[in-house]
């Protein structure tokens, strides 16, 4: 069980919560500032829970720019991004502004609400997509593939026909979170960017079925050998995404049906 915080009270003052809300360097000043704008975008309670740690609590996540932890908002679960003090960014509008773009193609966690130092996301429960993949038994499980990775193609072609590259899913293993119904999310818009060419496709192609590690076990499941033609139809829609290419990459990985 994680230890649950409330963002109001005395419990704001334990050295836990107050390494978490300022990581990596907790500036009393900076503490109560963090604790009063969460306080007024809605959010009540921190509950200190998760894989990763810092210190001794436990987060859902943490990265260059952001830690992740389960919270209430208004006795609703959800998942709080905490801009980290040395972060390269001075507040989250960047992330916040792509996070919508993708919620406008039903991509990505909703993004509930946003101030200088924090989102407020759906929260997604899942683990890596790496993990999901080492967990599948040898055998039997073809179509659970299949079902999940055209979920996923089509998140990622959805972001290109808007002209959002995720940037960072060539490192899927983090950026991709699969549910227990087998429903993939990609998380952490923060790399992300409209003003660049979009590659969603290519690099979870990349990643998924070409490369090695998770990629040949996926590839042993499904008894999938056409590397080759992926290659070629990636190198086409590369440089003209379109829906008749995204359709024959489908059709070479054999997601076009289901």
């Amino acid at each position: 069980m994680g230890e649950a915080s409330h963002v109001s009270g005395r419990l704001v003052e334990a050295s836990d919560l107050a390494a978490v809300l300022c990581y990596p360097h907790a500036e009393p000043g900076e503490l109560q500032a963090r604790i009063l704008e969460l306080s007024s975008i809605g959010v009540d309670t921190i509950e200190l829970t998760g894989a990763k740690t810092i210190g001794r609590a436990r987060v859902l996540g943490k990265g260059c720019v952001g830690i992740v932890v389960k919270a209430l908002m208004r006795n609703n679960e959800v998942a709080v991004k905490i801009r980290r003090t040395d972060a390269n960014r001075r507040n989250m509008d960047h992330e916040a502004r792509t996070l919508l773009l993708a919620n406008s193609v039903g991509v990505g966690p909703k993004l509930l609400a946003k101030s200088s130092n924090f989102l407020i996301m759906e929260l997604v429960g899942g683990i890596p997509l790496k993990q999901w993949t080492l967990l599948l038994p040898n055998s039997g499980c073809k179509r659970r593939v299949r079902t999940m990775l055209k979920m996923l193609f089509d998140d990622c072609y959805s972001l290109d026909k808007i002209g959002l590259d995720h940037g960072e899913l060539s490192e899927a293993p983090k950026n991709v979170l699969v549910d227990g119904k087998d429903r993939p999310w990609i998380v952490d818009f923060e790399s992300a960017s409209d003003s660049r060419r979009p590659s969603n496709v290519t690099s979870i192609a990349q990643y998924l079925l070409i490369g090695g590690g998770p990629a040949k076990r996926l590839r042993s499941i499904l008894e999938w050998r056409s590397k080759r033609s992926l290659i070629s139809a990636l190198r086409d829609y590369k440089q003209h995404l379109d829906e008749q290419r995204y359709r024959r990459i489908k059709s070479i990985v054999g997601l076009q049906t289901g």
